[in-house]
């Protein structure tokens, strides 16, 4: 919140949400309290004819995002990935979000790119064509070296879009902090945090050495495995706001007629894109987050080419053995091995019963175990199984909703190619390799080495650190009780601004 002007953000949002439909969808979804859902009608419904639009084709929350702009548009990719926080069907909804915009003109993609090399474009190329692809924070135009010929990708920022970005993530900022003030129960949600996580992840996306390395990390993790190609960075042609990669030709995976009419086997590269992101999760705990069709290609040779690294997850080790015998116990159906795995992780809280806990594991499974191949879900598993763990007490993770949202994603790739997949047949021989190498003797072996390794760097400093911990258990930290004033003031703030929303109502009806 950096002024006063972002007021007329929040009333503009709060206006196009009400002029599109959007505003009730939202408040339902969130089950938003009526303290909230007062705030937002007077805050929207008077300056209803101040709203924008949008495209009556389109759902009324997408409608409202993107008639709102780029800010938006990527604020509700993002929570997409966030069903705790907007529920199932309202993430589900969001999914759909595209960020096509306009291109910026050529002179100006020109003029980035001298800027940023520091060298004239010609210089460094010898083609550079028009955009082929623009969205909202970049666009990219093929080209081609003037060293070797070969054929790139050169993706680069739109101009000024750092700025338009802090501008929104400000008024969300105000809007969260209203929420939080007039609903002390919504902080439950921290919504506040929600917007945190954003600004995160867009100033990543906004600093494209940042994707310049996810894409280099992929390329390194996966360059053994047949049949799978993630492009080369090229990196002296890289900066913050410019990334070159290598050209990919190939078949977008919704192009089903291409697609056969090239020959692909469409059963094989269904379940190549399944064991692809299973292998990737659990191998190296590095895995592509948005794995839509757009975002995969069939070469000419039949290798499937992932492109776009802006959202990519990560799982560190203990959480992928923990997802590895989850699943695994699930396909074995052994319920009571499954809660074993959430109690020993902690997942759930040691005081719960574990008997209970696996009964409720186990009307998770049958019921999907019970289904036609065609209809199996392990992101339907995964969704009924976060159900089960909240209401035994389980804790938000995020990283297991990112793993469960991109799952959703895949399968639906999957099933595009092969509408009779079995994914537990698929996934099988994937986690059961996992678990062959990371779960058993030989892996507790390797623990103990790595463990001893660690005991070995921080030896010196172990009495210190036991004296210091010991130190802090006798003599406690005093807790300052914290002042209401704060709270009072934004309360107060909120009943101005509603007073001055009422009088806009009265003033327009008069």
């Amino acid at each position: 919140m950096k002024g006063p002007h972002n007021i007329w953000r929040l009333i503009r949002t709060g206006a196009t949400f009400e002029r599109t439909g959007a505003m009730s969808a939202v408040l339902e979804a969130v089950e938003a309290p009526r303290a909230i859902r007062v705030a937002a009608r007077v805050l929207g419904w008077p300056f209803k004819f101040l709203g924008l639009r949008g495209d009556p084709s389109v759902p009324p929350v997408p409608r409202a995002l993107t008639a709102l702009g780029p800010a938006y548009i990527k604020f509700g990719q993002i929570l997409s990935t966030r069903p705790d926080v907007v529920g199932a069907e309202m993430a589900l909804q969001l999914q759909v979000l595209q960020d096509k915009l306009p291109p910026f003109p050529l002179a100006e993609a020109k003029r980035v790119v001298a800027q940023e090399m520091e060298k004239p474009l010609d210089a460094l190329f010898s083609e550079f064509s028009e955009p082929v692809a623009a969205a909202s924070i970049a666009q990219v135009h093929r080209a081609r070296l003037v060293d070797d010929g070969r054929e790139v990708a050169v993706k680069i920022l739109r101009p000024g879009i750092e700025r338009a970005f802090r501008k929104d993530i400000d008024a969300f900022y105000l809007i969260a902090w209203f929420v939080e003030t007039l609903s002390p129960a919504s902080r439950r949600l921290r919504p506040r945090d929600v917007i945190t996580h954003f600004e995160g992840v867009v100033m990543q996306e906004l600093d494209l050495r940042i994707e310049a390395s996810a894409c280099g990390e992929f390329h390194a993790n996966t360059k053994d495995d047949a049949g799978f190609v993630v492009p080369q960075v090229e990196w002296f042609l890289s900066s913050r706001r410019m990334m070159t990669l290598g050209w990919v030709t190939g078949t977008t995976l919704s192009d089903l007629a291409t697609i056969d009419a090239n020959g692909v086997d469409r059963r094989a590269m269904g379940a190549r894109v399944l064991q692809m992101f299973l292998r990737h999760a659990l191998r190296d705990g590095f895995f592509h987050a948005d794995m839509h069709h757009g975002n995969l290609k069939i070469a000419p040779n039949g290798d499937l080419v992932a492109l776009d690294f802006g959202i990519m997850g990560r799982l560190d080790s203990y959480t992928r053995r923990v997802y590895a015998e989850i699943l695994m116990g699930f396909i074995r159906k052994d319920y009571r091995r499954v809660a074993e795995v959430h109690f020993e992780a902690g997942y759930v809280p040691a005081d719960r019963d574990i008997d209970e806990f696996a009964q409720a594991l186990r009307s998770v499974g049958e019921p999907i175990f019970g289904m036609d191949a065609s209809r199996i879900s392990m992101a339907r598993l995964l969704a009924y199984l976060f159900e089960v763990t909240e209401r035994f007490g389980m804790e938000t993770r995020t990283e297991l909703i990112l793993l469960q949202r991109t799952m959703v994603v895949v399968e639906g790739v999957a099933r595009s190619l092969d509408p009779e997949i079995n994914i537990w047949t698929v996934a099988r021989p994937v986690v059961e390799e996992y678990i062959r190498e990371n779960i058993g003797p030989k892996a507790a072996l390797r623990d103990l080495v790595a463990t001893a390794r660690v005991l070995a760097r921080f030896g010196p400093r172990l009495p210190a650190l036991a004296e210091k911990a010991l130190l802090a258990q006798a003599n406690p930290p005093r807790i300052e009780r914290r002042s209401p004033w704060p709270e009072r003031v934004g309360i107060a703030a909120a009943g101005l601004i509603l007073g001055a929303g009422a009088v806009a109502i009265l003033a327009y009806l008069t």
